[in-house]
């Protein structure tokens, strides 16, 4: 389903998508948010796919909102039903998501790639919190993103002097997973991808399912989701048949079942 804003490919289990507008560093325009979505979608819907690549063509992974849209228009609106889909397609769909991030990470660039499961950047990578500067507040789930990685404060100071986070700080606020170099970055990350399609799908999506409500809840509340989410996975194809491989001293073949 390639467009003129990105490529779509699906490869060993992966699904790679391209963010394609590098003469706006992959800025967001209508035509970007409407296709990316459906793409995400698209992903989710392949019983093949089982591991979700978000990168960008050209100099950088994503330099936000495209300015030149203007703001003569309902921004609030925009948010909700073009850029809030999206987020949330990352968050609840059953894949892992990776983003790979080389370049600026910028504006609401950054709530794409925090939505994701794993981010790996590049060593010149940033993010930069670019909404000060116009006299706008972060979107698309940063201030939560942030607030819950950086605490407060740090949040606070990040986004009212509108910073600039290098990849290594990025690494050290826990927002990464890995700095890499240039050269490095996009083989790693398909490694990496290939290590988790080759995985068990059915506990790692509800591995992200627990990850995403660990937020507040006590010791007790966590191990009664666990409890939850762990009964039916005992009980799958997949879990009796590594059992059995795990005997037989061989490796497991899992089938998402």
């Amino acid at each position: 389903m390639n467009s003129k804003t990105l490529i779509f490919s699906v490869t060993d289990k992966i699904c790679t998508i391209t963010l394609n507008r590098p003469d706006a560093l992959n800025a967001f325009n209508q035509r970007l948010r409407l296709d990316l979505l459906k793409a995400i979608q698209t992903a989710q819907d392949d019983d093949t796919v089982r591991v979700i690549i978000l990168k960008g063509e050209g100099k950088g992974f994503c330099a936000g909102a495209d300015l030149g849209e203007g703001l003569d228009r309902d921004i609030g609106s925009e948010l909700l039903n073009e850029y809030k889909p999206i987020m949330m397609a990352l968050q609840e769909s059953d894949k892992t998501c990776i983003a790979q991030c080389h370049g600026p990470v910028a504006g609401i660039g950054g709530g794409l790639a925090m939505a994701c499961d794993m981010v790996f950047m590049a060593e010149k990578s940033y993010m930069y919190m670019a909404f000060a500067a116009i006299s706008l507040i972060p979107d698309g789930g940063i201030n939560w993103h942030l607030y819950n990685r950086l605490g407060p404060r740090k949040a606070f100071e990040v986004i009212v002097e509108g910073q600039r986070l290098t990849a290594q700080e990025c690494l050290s606020y826990g927002i990464c997973n890995a700095v890499l170099s240039e050269n490095e970055l996009e083989s790693r990350v398909t490694e990496q991808a290939r290590k988790i399609a080759s995985g068990a799908p059915l506990a790692q999506s509800a591995l992200k399912k627990v990850m995403r409500q660990m937020a507040g809840k006590s010791l007790s509340q966590a191990i009664d989701l666990e409890a939850e989410i762990q009964q039916p996975l005992t009980q799958s194809e997949d879990c009796r048949n590594a059992i059995s491989a795990f005997f037989a001293k061989e490796k497991p073949v899992f089938e998402g079942k």
